[in-house]
């Protein structure tokens, strides 16, 4: 992909260094519509929510938004009532810089919980940010986002709809504390599509599902997790306001490119070696096989054991036993890729296991259970738990 796929009618991107991060690394970065966008969000489930994302909560029910300012190196959570203030004075100067609405402007943080803001040096950088704004400058957004990423995480698509064709551009960061209830780390997405915010909303609800709501690094629910989605019309078709042909071939993409987005945060998870697909067939209902998925994917012994290229199927059964998932261990079968290793709850021998741990010496892998009790499935994304997970995490704030 070239730079110039990521130019979507009417949107202007920017990303500068402000001195938030103690390494010069662009840290502000701002997305903006040139003319007022219907707009869908999705936010953290934790209980804890950081300043920005009350604010951004609050702004979104109007369904209509212009613009997000989002800064890395500090998630302004747990700051009280000062890091609300403060949330709504950065909205408040890039709002006067771009002579809009201040409410028309969706803030987001990420980075270190727990410190203030060093609004001087975003104050004094906001100037420099707006007049960076380019159509061309959707990859600066893109660095000013990261924090321990490995790389920037982008996707792009294309579709007709009412005869005229739309694009969908979108970027997503995020390598720890994953395990998104409805959201992850921090996603913007940006179409030139005309799409109603009531069916707009709808439509990323659904995307998250499959995408962001299906993978987990660590098990952790972020204090910042943000989804924003602008449609801003510009392409020119009549709008859509509730869901036909068209509609779904735009949610339709709007899946792919979500989940796109969501693999490449477990390939960049903190230490990650292994991109791990956990298949749960068979199941008595989805949230069973939910619950499977997920116990599996956290269980510590689990990841070592993909990190140790170990085949060690009974970590597996062990994670089922105590999911919450109904289950009879004899009716269990249990795959790597496509070689069988578990059959009716039991190995099947060493010539068996022999090919399942040449599967795990892959960059990426399945791993399928059936369960034999109904129709549920479920497919989530993970990683394995390696030494550098450890290292990073251990010395984050540093």
């Amino acid at each position: 992909m070239k730079l110039h796929d990521f130019r979507v009618s009417g949107f202007l991107f920017a990303g500068i260094s402000a001195g938030i991060k103690k390494n010069g690394r662009k840290d502000l970065g701002l997305i903006y519509s040139e003319v007022p966008s219907q707009v869908a969000g999705i936010f953290t489930t934790n209980a804890v929510k950081a300043a920005p994302v009350r604010v951004g909560m609050e702004r979104i029910k109007r369904g209509v938004g212009q613009a997000v300012i989002i800064n890395s190196g500090n998630a302004n959570a747990c700051t009280g009532k000062q890091g609300l203030k403060d949330a709504r004075k950065i909205s408040s100067w890039v709002a006067r810089g771009l002579g809009i609405d201040e409410k028309l402007i969706l803030p987001a943080s990420t980075g270190v919980i727990g410190v203030p803001l060093p609004l001087r040096k975003i104050e004094d950088s906001v100037p420099e940010l707006i007049q960076s704004l380019s159509p061309d400058g959707w990859m600066n957004a893109v660095e000013a986002i990261m924090t321990t990423d490995a790389f920037p995480k982008i996707a792009m698509a294309a579709c007709r709809l009412k005869g005229k064709k739309v694009k969908l551009c979108g970027m997503v960061k995020g390598a720890g504390m994953i395990r998104p209830n409805m959201a992850t780390m921090l996603s913007f997405l940006v179409t030139d599509a005309n799409i109603k915010a009531s069916l707009l909303q709808k439509m990323l609800t659904k995307a998250a599902e499959v995408s962001y709501n299906s993978i987990t690094v660590d098990g952790d629910t972020s204090t910042n997790d943000t989804v924003l989605l602008f449609a801003n019309g510009t392409s020119g078709h009549p709008q859509l306001t509730h869901m036909d042909r068209d509609g779904e071939a735009f949610q339709s993409m709007l899946s792919r490119v979500c989940q796109n987005l969501a693999k490449s945060v477990v390939k960049d998870g903190e230490g990650a070696t292994k991109l791990v697909e956990i298949l749960i067939m068979g199941a008595k209902n989805r949230e069973d096989a939910k619950k499977a998925a997920y116990a599996i994917a956290h269980s510590p012994l689990v990841k070592t054991a993909f990190f140790g290229e170990d085949a060690n199927w009974g970590r597996i059964l062990c994670a089922l036993g105590h999911s919450g998932a109904r289950i009879l261990p004899n009716r269990v079968d249990l795959y790597f890729n496509k070689f069988p290793i578990v059959k009716d709850g039991m190995g099947m021998g060493g010539r068996f296991e022999e090919e399942a741990g040449k599967v795990l010496k892959e960059k990426s892998f399945r791993v399928t259970v059936d369960l034999h009790q109904g129709k549920g499935t479920y497919l989530l994304f993970t990683t394995d738990l390696s030494f550098e997970y450890i290292k990073i995490n251990a010395s984050y704030r540093s």
